[in-house]
């Protein structure tokens, strides 16, 4: 059952939730289900998923917004995202925020299996995600956000799981300030020294000099992972 891929389904329409749930289990996929996209997130943190089914329409954050936020974090997740609203201006408004396939309410439940096979072979192509990075002694599972050395566990600050996510998203790569920093904002990009430092604390044995996290002089730092 482990070896199954693992879709999670966010709707907040229960009918659906259930009726997906069932017909993908009879299709030979472990399922997970969430009513809102807060409870996505919940799941998402304890959790591996191969593959997201987003209703766009949720009270509170939608579906556009939880998908949009999980490309900014480095969450390369694969994603389908499901509408009532048919129109090219909608379907291109849920690619733009980094959906990967869009498909439109009322659909056919075995057009919507062959769009989530159909993203799991392009993922496999390219490569799936790394579902845990290494730098040195340290292992970073990215979906989680928890960080190990050994058998120990590092404990982490919210800011400190963003920022690693979004380090070894682009591993070996340079990542501007302003990518890290809340929205993007100057004042936050002025914050995040302070919290890289706070970091490096926690994951260099000689934070002034160090191996794993690395200042690129005028562009912003890297991760060098093994």
């Amino acid at each position: 059952m482990d070896d199954l891929p693992h879709i999670l389904v966010v709707d907040d329409d229960r009918r659906i939730r259930q009726l997906l749930q069932s017909y993908l289990l009879e299709n030979d996929f472990r399922v997970s289900v969430a009513a809102s996209a807060a409870e996505a997130r919940e799941k998402m943190r304890g959790m591996m998923f191969d593959a997201a089914v987003l209703d766009i329409m949720m009270p509170g954050e939608s579906g556009l917004e939880l998908t949009k936020a999980l490309r900014r974090e480095g969450n390369r997740l694969p994603v389908l995202m499901l509408s009532a609203l048919a129109d090219t201006s909608d379907r291109i408004a849920g690619l733009e925020t980094g959906s990967d396939d869009y498909l439109a309410k009322p659909f056919e439940p075995r057009e919507l299996l062959l769009r989530i096979r159909g993203l799991l072979r392009r993922q496999d192509g390219v490569g799936r995600s790394r579902a845990e990075v290494v730098f040195g002694p340290f292992v970073f599972n990215v979906q989680r956000g928890e960080l190990r050395k050994g058998a120990d566990t590092i404990r982490l600050t919210t800011r400190e799981k963003d920022f690693l996510r979004i380090l070894s998203s682009h591993a070996g790569a340079a990542v501007a300030r302003t990518d890290l920093a809340p929205e993007g904002s100057e004042e936050g990009a002025r914050s995040v020294d302070v919290q890289i430092n706070r970091l490096r604390q926690k994951i260099e044995d000689d934070p002034s000099n160090p191996l794993h996290l690395q200042t690129v002089r005028g562009a912003g730092y890297v991760l060098h992972i093994d």
